[in-house]
Order: structure tokens, then C-alpha cells, then sequence
């Protein structure tokens, strides 16, 4: 089945004319037909998609794209009902560039409403599965991304990533999930949550696709405030099987009460097959990591309560038509009706603490306050580079819990992303690869992070390990 191949593999195929972009196609639409039922991986499943030409880099190579990045006249609805049968009038530049590469755009995959969310549950379309045990999560807000990936009804994806939305899933799923630095890929057209967290990233079944894909994606871009103008490297010749001499960091803070002990073990397991290949250890202090949730949890509902303001049923999306008049008038009234029946109840709630921290009054007690942390942990973040070159812990301090189980203890589900979430704080680039598998055969994650535009050094660790371990290779029995 070509479908569970890389897209490196089957660009080699396709080039060597052994098969088509098309018999890609039905193997993997074979693919969907079979399992989509079970996993749910996709909010708007592939249409019909045009010819591409055979002679452009990506060959027709069909790629899955998250329900918040912009798709002309294609479904973007952010997996919420507010944006009903919204299809955007341009395509984000992410999206541009794949086209310009050649790329198949191939279905919008489910998500956490607004990428609010950590175990792709919030979804008004309902919660997608892990492939690996379909009564857990596959993580979240990119969970559909990554379910899709790892069951083969996808070649490769991309996702977006606010506090470790890409790697979380990635993690969960057993797949390679990136997080670009901040401003390295363009946020145009990608539907905000948190402004100055969010970046779109892979998610792929090899450290090879990730570096392909990252070559097309990032790069300046005049539409995107944020977009860093330097020149980017060929990610592809950071592939080096080489990491004698590396110098990498152990935080202590990541390794504390609250870590399953299989993931711990893991990463241990980990850190003794880095060190057989060259690399050398040393223990570190994060001390501002504690802090990190808590300061996530008011910059990133402050900026949502702004970004979803726009959302008012008048424009564009879902608008209540049976407005009940008689309280605040039919303006006040329709806003307030559309909002209410529009957004789930996780938007709700980070809309209401987002508004509240930036009231009157609480503004400089707690946003002014947590930009200040924020802050401090970059600082504690850029002490540790100057000395070494990555630093590893765990994706997430769990594998993959029950569908459910987690739903009625928010606190509970913001602590899913304790480990990924310094990273966009700091606004420092993040890859979560498979580094192991519990007693019960569900993924483990290992993360790597390395200082602002160093890809190439967790691009080179991340494929060094990958090539002398098999976990990626493993499958899902669905």
C-alpha cells in the first residue's frame, strides 16, 4: 500500500515512473474509506482535487491540512461552529507555497475548536482517536493532523502549534511533529488563537519528510508582521548522521513528581543511546519552567479573547436567525446569540478569562505581570544555549489518556502541555520524534529544542536517533 510509505519514498517512486500521483491517491482515499469511521481524523474530508504536474518538485504528493489553516474556496471552519461553511477567498502562504511546489492539497483534519484545547476533543465535529487504542486521545489541538498521519489516510500534514499543538499529538501518535522557531513560517492565513505563540509546523512519519516539508514551508514573508527576514538553510543537508561532540542538556525540572514512569524511563533510554553515538549530558536549571503554565494560561486567553471578537455571526459563519429582541435590541441581541451557540464551551471559557485579565484593574496584576515571566524564561532559555547545543526531555509527561477523562478538570487538561509550552513562550523551535512505546504498546515522544533558528541541530539530532532506533517504523493495528 503506498499509502504508508514516506513522501520521500514515493517522490523516488514517481520519479522513477514505478507508479503515479493517482495510484497514491487510491491507496490512500482506500485508506480513508477503511478506517475514517474509526478515527475521525478529518473535519472535511478530501473533494476532488485537480491535476498537478508531474515535473514540479512534490509530484502530486496529497498533504492534509489543519482546519485553521486558509484554503481557497475550500472549508476552513476551525472545527467550530461558528465558522459554518466558511471557505476562505485566498490561501494562506503556506498553503501557496505547497501549490507552487506541486503539492495536492487533501482534506481539512479535525482539531480542538480554535486549537483550544489538548486532546482534539473540543471539535464541533466531534473528538477524533488515537490510532494506536481508539478510546484515547490523539492529542491536541493538531490531533486530527496527527491521527491521520500515523493511521496512512495521510502521506504527511501540517499543523499548528500555540503550546505544543503539533508535538503533544505527534507525541501521542507516534509520529514527528515540528515546531519551527517563531517568524520562521508565515502565519498568514493562519486563523489565530494566540498571536504571538502560534506557528504552523509539519507532522510526518520521518525526520526526512519533516526537514522536506520545512524547506517548502518556511521563509520570508511580506504579508506576516512577524516573519523574520533571514535567509533559511536547506534543511536537508542538516541531515547528518553525525552527533559526536554535541553538547545537550537534561533540565531537572522536567524529570519531577507527576512524569509516568514508562515515559521517564524512555527518555533515560534515550539520553544512554545519544551518548553511545558521541553526544555528551549535563543536568540544567530551568528555574522559571513552574511558572510556565500559569503564564502560558494568561497570555494565550488574552490574546484569544481579542483574536475571537472578530467572530460575530455578521460577516461570515453561523448567525442565530430566531433573535429574541426583547433584552438589548437586535444588534446586541444577535451578537450575543450567535456567540453563545456558536462557540463550544472551551472558547467561552478562554474568551471569559482572556477578557477578564485584560480588564480593568486585573490588567497589571496578571497580563502585564505574565509578560514579565515570560521573559524570565527566555532568559533561562538563552543562559542554557550558550553553553550547549540542544536540550531533551519528554513531549508530554503522559502517554495518551482516555477519550474523556480529562474533560471535567480543565486544570488537569491545561498540565498536558507543561513541557511543550516554555518552547512558544520563548519562541525557540521544538521537534517531538517517537522514542519508545509503553507495556500497553501506546507511543512515547521525546523532545528536543534548540536556540532561535538552530533547526539544523535538533533537525540532526532528531535523525541521527531516528536512524539508529526503529520506533518509527512501528505501526498502529486498526
Amino acid at each position: 500500500m503506498l499509502n504508508t510509505k514516506t513522501a520521500h519514498e514515493l517522490l523516488d517512486l514517481i520519479s522513477s515512473g514505478e507508479v503515479s500521483y493517482e495510484d497514491v491517491l487510491v491507496d490512500v482515499k482506500s485508506q480513508i474509506k477503511k478506517t475514517e469511521s474509526k478515527i475521525k481524523a478529518y473535519a472535511h474530508p478530501p473533494n476532488n482535487v485537480e491535476s498537478v504536474s508531474q515535473g514540479s518538485l512534490l509530484k502530486g504528493i496529497p498533504i492534509a491540512i489543519k482546519d485553521n489553516i486558509c484554503t481557497k474556496e475550500y472549508l476552513t471552519t476551525c472545527s467550530s461552529h461558528i465558522l459554518e461553511g466558511f471557505n476562505p477567498p485566498y490561501d494562506a502562504t503556506v498553503i501557496e507555497r505547497l501549490k507552487e511546489k506541486g503539492a495536492l492539497i487533501f482534506g481539512k483534519t479535525n482539531m480542538d475548536e480554535f486549537a483550544f484545547g489538548s486532546s482534539c476533543e473540543t471539535s464541533f465535529y466531534g473528538p477524533s482517536r488515537n490510532p494506536w487504542d481508539l478510546d484515547r486521545v490523539p492529542g491536541g489541538s493538531s490531533g486530527g493532523s496527527a491521527a491521520a498521519v500515523a493511521s496512512d489516510e495521510a502521506i504527511w500534514a501540517l499543523g499548528s502549534d500555540t503550546g505544543g499543538s503539533i508535538r503533544q499529538p505527534a507525541s501521542l501518535c507516534g509520529v514527528v511533529g515540528l515546531k519551527p522557531t517563531y517568524g520562521r513560517v508565515s502565519r498568514y492565513g493562519l486563523i489565530a488563537f494566540a498571536s504571538s505563540l502560534d506557528q504552523i509546523g509539519p507532522i510526518t512519519k520521518d525526520v526526512y519528510d519533516t526537514a522536506l516539508l520545512l524547506n517548502i514551508i518556511a521563509g520570508h514573508d511580506n504579508r506576516d508582521s512577524t516573519s523574520i527576514n533571514i535567509e533559511t538553510e536547506d534543511y536537508l543537508k542538516c541531515l547528518e548522521k553525525d552527533i559526536k561532540g554535541l553538547k545537550i542538556a537534561i533540565p531537572k525540572e522536567y524529570f519531577i513528581k507527576g512524569l509516568d514512569k514508562e515515559v521517564g524511563d524512555s527518555i533515560r533510554e534515550t539520553r544512554s543511546t545519544l551518548e553511545k553515538l558521541g553526544a555528551s549530558f549535563k543536568e540544567v536549571s530551568l528555574p522559571h519552567t513552574k511558572y510556565a503554565v500559569a503564564v502560558y494560561y494568561i497570555l494565550a486567553t488574552a490574546e484569544a479573547s481579542s483574536n475571537l471578537a472578530r467572530f460575530d455571526g455578521v460577516q461570515y459563519g453561523f448567525r442565530e436567525r430566531n433573535i429574541d429582541k426583547k433584552e438589548t435590541g437586535p444588534m446586541i441581541s444577535m451578537y450575543k446569540q450567535s456567540r453563545g451557540k456558536g462557540f463550544g464551551l472551551e472558547a467561552k471559557r478562554r474568551i471569559i478569562l482572556g477578557t477578564y485579565v485584560l480588564s480593568s484593574g486585573y490588567y497589571d496584576a496578571y497580563y502585564l505581570r505574565a509578560l514579565k515571566v515570560r521573559t524570565l524564561i527566555k532568559k533561562d532559555f538563552d543562559e542554557v544555549f550558550k553553553e550547549f547545543d540542544c536540550i531533551i526531555t519528554p513531549t508530554s509527561p503522559t502517554p495518551a489518556f482516555k477519550i474523556g477523562e480529562r474533560l471535567e478538570n480543565p486544570l488537569s487538561m491545561y498540565l498536558s502541555d507543561i513541557y511543550t509550552i516554555s518552547a512558544n513562550l520563548s519562541g525557540i523551535p521544538a521537534i517531538s520524534i517517537p522514542c519508545g512505546f509503553t507495556k500497553g504498546r501506546l507511543p512515547i515522544g521525546l523532545q528536543i529544542l534548540s536556540a532561535p533558528f538552530k533547526e539544523r541541530d535538533l533537525l540532526r539530532t532528531a535523525y541521527t536517533f531516528e536512524q539508529n532506533t526503529d520506533w518509527h517504523k512501528a505501526k498502529p493495528k486498526i
